[in-house]
């Protein structure tokens, strides 16, 4: 058999088969439901007279509609309240293991997956929220999906998918001080462009992701969406093996052994092929900021503000409605820029700072509130204090 991607290996073994329109039935290994996105699915469910398929297959928690005040029910937001109750009816009707909001179990659903050791290597995972791109950093194959594939895929556990081609993403050398994972994704999105991904799977490797935490990964990761791509992965290693073992969902004795051996095999051979290479100097990369409406809007922390006059004709109208918007002046440093308001919100025990839902515990946080005079930070370390731990009652490390 000829080299193959970790893209093409996961692919290959979850298909069912090649559809008459040339698609793939592609099985889903995983399926992650939450509050948004689950309801409207179900009901289709109901009016179809359909059961779920295979309901240990999917978990549920409760994310996007948590109060950051109080969390007692009922919630003020009636929209809120009802939005919960029917998860947890839902869930208790057709047996789906849910992660409710006091079991100590409940979180962003990106997260709570890879906490509880549900998201694995190898695996295809789907989830009704564009950042499921978030579970490549473990190797896994996971896609954000729209409500009716979220009734596909409690219906069949399938979802019919043309299949993407895969660009590999390198970046090699020492990163800059100051500069972090959340700044190597702005970098890349902004060279590639916010459409640069579209018909592509994104496989991030080079030393630099090597070196990488798995917080530092889901980061990158999860903005595969912002750059087009379908999904974004890095290949398993010590680093994935190390943040699972012994995780609640995790495999346990002698399975365990056999799961990290296959896990090792599904990293991308030497010599596959791929549809296209993008080689970055990691020297290249400075601390980033997005000083406009997309990501792709993005500047070094050393350079001006896009000035209307001084881009492609094309741009321009997009750096007029940027600028508008945020307030700024076309060809001003981005440098010393007032921060008015600066983030950060608490739900499920996580800090999440918006599009990306970073967990609070990536270095950036860690060196934001190390540099804060009168502030007390704790060690910049996952810390799990037991194996059940989840996020829900994980104190913010920082």
């Amino acid at each position: 058999m000829p080299p193959r991607t970790l893209f093409d290996k996961v692919w290959d073994a979850h298909t069912v088969r090649t559809l008459e329109n040339g698609q793939t039935q592609l099985f889903i290994g995983t399926h992650l439901i939450h509050e948004v996105t689950s309801p409207q699915a179900f009901g289709m469910l109901d009016d179809l007279g359909l059961a779920v398929r295979m309901p240990e297959r999917t978990f549920a928690t409760v994310d996007h509609i948590v109060p950051t005040d109080v969390r007692e029910e009922p919630f003020a937001d009636e929209l809120a309240d009802q939005m919960i109750k029917a998860l947890r009816a839902n869930c208790e009707r057709h047996g789906i293991t849910y992660f409710d909001l006091h079991s100590g179990l409940q979180g962003i659903v990106h997260m709570v997956g890879p906490e509880q050791g549900i998201t694995q290597p190898g695996s295809t995972i789907a989830c009704g929220d564009s950042h499921t791109s978030t579970h490549g950093a473990f190797g896994a194959i996971a896609f954000g999906i729209g409500t009716s594939q979220v009734r596909d895929v409690l219906a069949t556990q399938t979802l019919a998918m043309s299949r993407p081609k895969v660009r590999r993403i390198e970046v090699n050398g020492t990163l800059p001080p100051g500069v972090y994972a959340k700044d190597v994704i702005l970098h890349i999105i902004r060279t590639l462009g916010v459409n640069g991904g579209i018909g592509y799977a994104y496989e991030y490797a080079g030393d630099v992701f090597d070196r990488m935490s798995m917080e530092e990964r889901m980061t990158v990761c999860n903005m595969s969406i912002e750059g087009g791509a379908r999904c974004g992965y890095v290949n398993p290693d010590q680093t994935t093996i190390d943040y699972l073992e012994g995780r609640p969902y995790a495999p346990q004795g002698a399975e365990w052994e056999a799961a990290v051996e296959r896990w090792r095999a599904l990293a991308s051979d030497d010599g596959a092929h791929y549809d296209d290479v993008t080689v970055i100097d990691a020297a290249d990369i400075a601390p980033t900021v997005t000083w406009g409406i997309n990501p792709g809007q993005a500047i070094a922390i050393d350079e001006d503000v896009p000035h209307p006059d001084r881009v492609r004709p094309e741009e321009r109208a997009g750096v007029l409605e940027a600028l508008a918007h945020m307030k700024l002046q076309g060809g001003a440093p981005i440098r010393g820029t007032k921060v008015d308001v600066a983030l950060a919100w608490v739900a499920g025990g996580r800090a999440r700072t918006p599009a990306s839902r970073t967990s609070a515990r990536s270095p950036p946080c860690c060196a934001a509130a190390a540099s804060r005079r009168g502030y007390k930070r704790s060690p910049c370390r996952a810390r799990r204090s037991s194996r059940r731990r989840a996020s829900a009652r994980a104190s913010i490390a920082c």
